[in-house]
């Protein structure tokens, strides 16, 4: 049954190509929205919380904040909405998964850089 799953994802399901990223780096996510007849361009920017699953289930986590307010969004890596993934900035954390981001106010909430 696994296989049956696997060989469909591979052969119908189309994967974006985006660049590679990791948890801590910020990121802008340009997505479509539509209203009724009309289609816009949103994006959303922030930092990466943590990326999750494999192959066409994997998805990303990106927090950022709104006045004082932090607001967290889930996109699947191959949502067909998604148009364009920026790297902004490289950041330099220890873990794969950084939850205790949630709880930095201030100074204290700022990743270190990586050079390019």
């Amino acid at each position: 049954m696994e296989d049956l799953v696997k060989f469909v994802q591979d052969e119908f399901v189309p994967k974006n190509e985006f660049p590679s990223f990791s948890a801590g780096d910020t990121i802008t996510v340009y997505y479509k929205i539509v209203e009724g007849a009309k289609t816009r361009t949103q994006f959303f920017k922030g930092v990466v919380i943590q990326k999750r699953g494999s192959g066409i289930s994997e998805t990303f986590t990106i927090r950022k904040m709104s006045g004082t307010i932090g607001v967290e969004r889930i996109f699947p890596i191959n949502l067909p909405t998604l148009e364009k993934i920026e790297i902004n900035k490289k950041g330099k954390v220890r873990r794969a998964r950084i939850f205790y981001f949630r709880n930095l106010t201030g100074k204290k909430a700022r990743i270190k850089e990586v050079k390019k």
